[in-house]
């Protein structure tokens, strides 16, 4: 079968060959990629005594310092993902207890980022 193509406002006729439906099994295929581990829902965010990355992202901020108190809906740590800031804030009152990455750091979803007495 012969088509015809343009290319940059050149034509070209080209051959085409259908194939039968033997010779198109034998075309390798590829397993599908696997998707990036979905983002964590915000009160997912949080175990018992940590701050988890609700996103695979960049730290942009820490807000507070080991041995801080902390009350409810206090930003506790900006990370960056796909452009965007997300605020992760206090879900109840605590204390800081160690901060496990600095800004700059790459994180992944689920990773600590600060644990809580």
């Amino acid at each position: 079968m012969k088509l015809k193509i343009s290319i940059d406002g050149k034509s070209y006729e080209v051959n085409v060959e259908i194939l039968e439906d033997d010779e198109a099994a034998s075309i390798p295929s590829y397993p599908p990629l696997p998707l990036a581990a979905p983002p964590l829902l915000a009160d997912e965010c949080w175990s018992d005594d940590a701050c988890l990355s609700p996103v695979m992202g960049l730290v942009i901020r820490i807000n507070v310092k080991p041995g801080q108190k902390v009350n409810e809906g206090d930003i506790v740590a900006v990370v960056e993902s796909m452009k965007m800031e997300n605020n992760l804030t206090a879900p109840r009152n605590a204390t800081v207890k160690a901060i496990k990455v600095k800004p700059g750091d790459s994180v992944k979803v689920g990773q600590t980022l600060i644990e809580f007495d």
